[in-house]
């Protein structure tokens, strides 16, 4: 009998210590946990105090604490696997609504930025005569912001460089059918009066890739291509880049700066100081000069005409 309570002595004792073990490593299983938690939570303040100091708002979180989905500036969604180029110029701003989001003035641009112009393909492919019909620069009223090509409506139209495809739009009083590419180079370009588009919003497109058929939509007096690249927004000529005698580059990179490639900024300026008026039925030349207080020798000078020069209801005047 006495040995029996020592057997049942020493199994109590074992089952004891082996409770305290478990209880002892659960403990430590516990403590590690939460140090583990302590890090990651510091790892996240560390990251969300740069991503405030650069983007000037922490990220979103979800309760896991991982970031799956942000909103851009201009309201759209953008998914966490979702790539941004030219990440550091344009930060998240990604939009499909408008051409020109950003509304960053010329003078509050980078001194100068230089952007990678290898892998080049132009914008047409070669099936007719891809003439230049009109160059970027002033028009009697407004500015021309981009370069014309000449070609046949059904031409294929692709993307220049590496990029994504941001805008797939119809603007029935401009540009008709037309679709604007980020590229990685920090570019973006624009394709204007197509007859059809074929790559779609968000879609990642290599240089020479096809993305849409040469047409007339739009406000277009034929068939042609209207071609534009921008800057944050800003568009410069393309002849700062293209040799369109070889349609190749000019060089294999190039430095854009506020002073060079934006020098027509004073153009366009004096061009948003002109003032016109549009003739009414019985109006002469002597009433509108009158009504705006210059003489009518100056508003002929301005427009081109000469006194005797009959001026249909209407026809604009400049007289600014």
């Amino acid at each position: 009998m006495r040995l029996l309570k020592i057997i049942i002595a020493i199994v109590l004792l074992i089952s004891s210590l082996s409770a305290i073990a478990q209880t002892n490593t659960h403990k430590q299983k516990k403590t590690s946990h939460a140090h583990n938690d302590i890090l990651t939570a510091s790892d996240d303040l560390v990251g969300h105090e740069s991503y405030k100091a650069f983007y000037g708002q922490l990220p979103p979180l979800k309760n896991n604490g991982f970031v799956e989905e942000s909103q851009d500036e201009f309201g759209e969604d953008i998914d966490e696997d979702f790539e941004v180029p030219a990440e550091d110029l344009y930060g998240l701003s990604w939009t499909s609504e408008f051409i020109n989001p950003y509304k960053i003035r010329i003078d509050d641009l980078p001194d100068s930025t230089w952007v990678d112009c290898r892998g080049f393909i132009f914008p047409i492919r070669r099936q007719s005569n891809n003439r230049i019909t009109s160059d970027f620069g002033a028009r009697r009223r407004r500015y021309h912001y981009g370069t014309d090509i000449g070609l046949k409506v059904g031409d294929s139209i692709v993307s220049v460089f590496d990029g994504t495809v941001r805008i797939v739009s119809y603007d029935a009083h401009g540009y008709g059918n037309y679709i604007v590419v980020r590229h990685n180079n920090g570019l973006e370009s624009l394709y204007a009066h197509l007859s059809q588009t074929i790559a779609v919003e968000n879609q990642k497109v290599k240089a020479g890739e096809l993305i849409g058929l040469g047409g007339n939509t739009g406000r277009s007096t034929g068939p042609h291509l209207h071609f534009e690249f921008r800057f944050l927004g800003n568009p410069f000529n393309t002849k700062k880049i293209i040799d369109y005698s070889s349609e190749t580059c000019l060089a294999s990179n190039y430095c854009i700066t506020k002073n060079e490639t934006f020098k027509h900024k004073t153009d366009i300026e004096r061009l948003k100081q002109r003032s016109y008026h549009r003739v009414r039925s019985g109006e002469t030349l002597s009433q509108i000069a009158r009504r705006y207080g210059i003489t009518v020798t100056k508003l002929c000078k301005l427009n081109h005409i000469s006194r005797t020069t009959v001026i249909r209801p209407g026809r604009t005047i400049r007289y600014q």
